[in-house]
């Protein structure tokens, strides 16, 4: 064998063992196992990241629950109107200052369980988380309730109202009745109230709004804590009572003035059920041009509520002495109510110009002077409620 042929022999030798070792070594890889991918890996750690997010949620939430100032003393007046929705209590709260987190407590006020919210006047304070506060308005808690009120009492004079308000407010009656003649307060109601108008500045009126505050219990919250809050609390009533009854107003002929005028005149004369034939007889004297002949009025000049009243009270020559002028007086004598307002809008068409009440309370009537002598004698005088010329 030549060199050449040896040669290419060696070469061809160590190709074949070459190819021999590669093919061994594809074969070792194959056999030895292979190793898995980690596919939990990822599914875990998306699964952290949802707890985290979960457990912070639910702290943000739950914080946002908290009270506003645990450490606070405050109280807080708060009035949650009829129809209040979970929603609208949300933002009442939130506008008194009791709400640590608005969205939390829209979510709670959705989910809570709130179904039999009570309308009321309620005493909250900032230490008081806002589930204790809902929970408290879903049940009318009443050791929440407000308990101060002020009762604008039919009948009252404004006097009496101022009285009755002084005991609430931090205010006394005369500092009340001052602002209540506060010529430049005024002007502001009456630009205000469609209903007010510059009778009620007339140099004869006692009292510019007597008889325009409604009748009601008011109570007292930290949006009508002023003489301002408070009056304008009670007009706005009276706003409603009289818008209602607007149409009919407008036809009686009557002012607004007028009608609680002559409205306050039957509160005093008359018992519910008789207002309006009461009325009745005021209309057919104020008719023939004859004085109302009311002793209420006479009183109301002094102040007073009383049955034996003086001569010389009975030939006062103050304009609200109806015994000796004829027509209204100048402006009311007290506070009125619908149904008063409404017995005088409504009153009963009848020719009697003369009543008295007999020792049981009834209403006798007489279409003239000897007709209501006569019932006097008869049936006697309990109250002062003769109309007489």
């Amino acid at each position: 064998m030549s060199r050449v042929e040896r040669a290419e022999a060696r070469e061809e030798r160590a190709a074949r063992q070459a190819e021999i070792d590669r093919q061994q070594e594809q074969a070792a890889k194959a056999a030895r196992p292979k190793k898995k991918k980690k596919k939990g890996c990822g599914c875990l750690v998306l699964l952290i990241l949802i707890l985290a997010l979960l457990v912070g949620a639910g702290g943000y939430y739950t914080i946002g629950l908290m009270p506003v100032d645990s450490a606070s003393e405050e109280k807080v007046v708060v009035e949650i109107p009829n129809g209040s929705g979970a929603s609208a209590i949300v933002d009442i709260l939130d506008e008194a200052g009791l709400v640590k987190n608005r969205t939390c407590a829209k979510i709670n006020s959705r989910i809570g369980g709130y179904n039999s919210l009570q309308a009321n006047t309620y005493v909250f304070s900032p230490s008081m988380s806002f589930k204790e506060i809902m929970n408290v308005i879903n049940t009318g808690d009443f050791e929440y309730i407000s308990k101060e009120s002020v009762e604008v009492k039919d009948g009252a004079r404004l006097q009496q109202v101022a009285e009755a308000i002084a005991e609430q407010l931090p205010f006394t009656a005369d500092e009340i009745l001052a602002k209540w003649s506060d010529k430049q307060y005024l002007s502001e109601l009456i630009d205000r109230y469609w209903f007010l108008t510059d009778e009620i500045l007339d140099k004869d009126v006692m009292y510019p709004l007597e008889g325009y505050l409604y009748a009601d219990t008011y109570f007292v919250t930290t949006d009508n804590s002023t003489i301002e809050g408070f009056t304008e609390m009670c007009l706005d009533r009276m706003d409603e009572e009289l818008s209602e009854r607007r149409p009919a107003i407008d036809a009686s002929g009557f002012t607004v003035h007028q009608l609680l005028t002559l409205t306050s005149i039957v509160t005093k004369e008359a018992t519910a059920d008789d207002q309006a034939g009461v009325a009745g007889v005021f209309m057919n004297r104020l008719d023939q041009g004859m004085s109302l002949g009311s002793d209420v009025t006479v009183c109301y000049i002094f102040q007073e509520d009383r049955v034996d009243l003086k001569v010389s009270q009975l030939e006062s020559t103050n304009p609200y002495n109806t015994r000796k002028y004829a027509g209204l007086p100048p402006g009311p004598i007290c506070q009125v109510v619908g149904d008063a307002i409404d017995a005088t809008l409504n009153y009963e068409k009848h020719d009697y110009l003369f009543f008295i009440a007999d020792e049981q309370g009834i209403v006798r009537y007489s279409k003239d002077e000897a007709g209501h002598e006569s019932n006097i004698d008869e049936h006697g005088l309990v109250q002062d409620q003769d109309a007489e010329g």
